[in-house]
């Protein structure tokens, strides 16, 4: 299959660190997007230490075998992280949120830990694929407060679940076909809780510059003064008559 990718991250208006990374492998159809936590730069540790193993997957492998693949990498990651956190002490984190997307053979799936997210864009309207992993999620749906409240609650940054902060690794999975005309967004969050998801559909659906939807993503973050790393990988899934 044929991709068209455009793959940004920066540090955001006010980090001086960058605690995000990302994965980008058109030719195994492989993007990832981490985001690290800890602090004393212990987040890019664990962002980088998953980035470096997703990106480095064997070609060769089928779909299903590439899934089993990515999920003992992120477990290898995920026991690596516990260690040096009970090296270091009582207290210690070493943590990241991961989202990854496969595409295979006119199906995707995606894998994730954490709030970083997945979008897809089709035929103009943006849903989102992936269901954060946080405490305002959790009160959502409860019903305990709504999603516009959650997105300003003072614990918006709380995640239930990352690579190498709890004792089990869960990765939640979601799949589906493929259609003519698909865009994804992956993401970290400091993207999405500054842009609304009507905005996100905006630039994504929208004409986009030479620099292309994931430099333009950035931009509007910045302009938004984001206190967060952001990170956007913006995959198109090319039909065969845009290949030439």
């Amino acid at each position: 299959m044929a991709f068209r990718v455009w793959a940004e991250t920066h540090n955001g208006a006010v980090r001086k660190h960058n605690e995000d990374a990302l994965v980008s492998r058109p030719d195994i159809g492989l993007w990832a997007v981490a985001d690290g936590a800890g602090g004393h730069a212990s987040g890019e540790i664990a962002s980088g230490m998953l980035a470096e193993t997703l990106g480095a997957a064997p070609d060769g492998l089928t779909a299903q075998e590439m899934l089993v693949e990515l999920r003992s990498r992120v477990g290898t990651v995920h026991e690596a992280l516990k260690r040096e956190a009970a090296r270091r002490g009582e207290g210690a984190m070493i943590a990241s949120t991961i989202v990854i997307l496969l595409v295979r053979g006119g199906h995707f799936a995606c894998l994730w830990a954490g709030d970083s997210r997945a979008y897809l864009l089709r035929g103009g309207v943006l849903q989102q694929v992936t269901r954060d992993h946080s405490l305002v999620q959790e009160l959502v749906d409860a019903g305990a407060i709504t999603a516009e409240q959650a997105e300003h609650h003072p614990q918006a940054n709380v995640i239930t679940r990352a690579v190498g902060s709890f004792d089990e690794l869960e990765l939640d999975k979601v799949s589906g076909k493929l259609e003519p005309g698909d865009r994804f967004l992956l993401c970290s969050d400091g993207l999405c809780k500054t842009l609304d998801e009507a905005r996100l559909a905006d630039i994504l659906d929208g004409d986009a510059t030479d620099a292309g939807p994931g430099v333009e993503l950035i931009a509007a973050a910045l302009e938004q003064n984001v206190r967060d790393n952001v990170t956007a990988v913006v995959v198109d899934v090319l039909a065969d008559d845009e290949t030439d």
